[in-house]
């Protein structure tokens, strides 16, 4: 995006633009940059629908806040949700945190959360045009905040209480799980983990990467994985901990609450461990709160006798087991009457899809289907979820 296009979109002249562009933005492209360029350059035409485009798709992610908002394609796909940012946020105010500075701010999604804790906060990235990005969000919110254009790794941050950092996790060659690949690189992130810092990694970060007396927390949103955090000095309270954030609110889970479960039978319900849990690996701590333990010691299934509401995993009732070999299983379903079926699978080499195929079901009822190990054996079960 052309920096000066975008500073000119923030002008009286440019928001009417933006509001036009906003309303043409479902039109066909050609048409919609026709009609935006009577009023202004192709620079700016191209700016506005940009931002009308872009505020469209990050409705999922910001909600109503998108409409407020200003974006760029990669500083909107790599923002941090805002209910993960609040909840981070929160942890440092909780903290009692007075300030911090983001290390690769982007487009200020952190900085925006930051901000809203009460959090005096100033923030840095090696691109123009999402530093001016960013400041325009902190504007747009009234938010108060410094933005500048630096190199993360030649800032001075010891005047700050908390330093942020977000690397960037992509190469030449698309996005990368190798931290050697990452901006600012393994090295620095591992310098600022010896001070007050927070940084957030990937969720397939390896537990044996993170440093020692370093918390790693895993959180999800609505069931979905999200990221990890780093959290060192005084902000690491634990070494593993899972959050998950949902309708009823949010709810955390450290390796302190974990004191290990047994392998067992098959009981009554089956619990599912959210995704945050098994990556933390504190699913056995999920056992234990359900008073149960796991169907196969390597594999992230927790059954029980009795009904539990967590929000640490699904349950459902085990309503029977079924054959496992697919010739009788499908005599069994269609038996039932099933011909909508929903598979889950873990620990078994079986392509759910592939599957539902082959079953070739015709029924009218519904069910689940669980396919995965006990004691080491195949073993398929008919679950409902409550």
């Amino acid at each position: 995006m052309d920096l000066d296009a975008f500073a000119w979109l923030l002008t009286d002249d440019g928001q009417g633009l933006l509001r036009e562009a906003e309303e043409v933005a479902d039109a066909d492209p050609l048409a919609a940059q026709t009609a935006l360029r009577r009023r202004a350059t192709p620079e700016q035409a191209a700016a506005a629908l940009t931002q009308a485009t872009l505020r469209r798709r990050a409705a999922p992610k910001f909600g109503d806040l998108a409409a407020r908002l200003y974006f760029t394609p990669d500083g909107l796909e790599q923002a941090t949700r805002p209910s993960v940012a609040r909840h981070r946020a929160a942890r440092l105010a909780a903290y009692e945190a007075a300030s911090l500075v983001d290390l690769g701010c982007s487009i200020g999604g952190d900085l925006i959360a930051a901000a809203e804790a009460g959090l005096v906060c100033a923030g840095v990235d090696l691109d123009p045009v999402r530093v001016a990005v960013a400041r325009a969000n902190l504007d747009a919110l009234g938010l108060p905040g410094a933005v500048s254009v630096a190199d993360a790794t030649e800032v001075d941050h010891s005047p700050f209480a908390v330093t942020f950092a977000d690397p960037a996790r992509r190469s030449a060659r698309g996005r990368s799980f190798d931290v050697d690949d990452w901006t600012p690189p393994w090295s620095f992130v591992e310098s600022l983990l010896r001070r007050d810092a927070c940084v957030k990694v990937a969720p397939g970060i390896p537990h044996d990467l993170v440093p020692a007396d370093v918390e790693a927390e895993w959180v999800s949103d609505h069931g979905e994985v999200k990221e990890a955090a780093l959290w060192s000095g005084g902000l690491a309270t634990t070494a593993r901990r899972a959050t998950v954030i949902g309708d009823g609110g949010l709810a955390t889970l450290t390796e302190d609450d974990d004191p290990g479960a047994p392998v067992r039978a098959t009981g009554a319900f089956l619990y599912e461990p959210d995704g945050a849990v098994i990556r933390a690996g504190l699913v056995t701590a999920v056992a234990a709160g359900v008073d149960g333990g796991l169907l196969d010691q390597h594999i992230a299934y927790v059954t029980s006798d009795a009904a539990f509401r967590t929000p640490f995993a699904r349950g459902y009732r085990v309503r029977e087991q079924l054959p496992y070999r697919e010739k009788q299983l499908r005599a069994a379903l269609r038996e039932r009457g099933i011909g909508r079926l929903t598979i889950k699978k873990r620990g078994v080499d079986v392509v759910p899809e592939q599957l539902r195929k082959r079953l070739a079901l015709s029924g009218d009822a519904e069910a689940t289907l669980v396919l995965t190990r006990v004691a080491g054996q195949g073993t398929a079960l008919l679950v409902e979820p409550f």
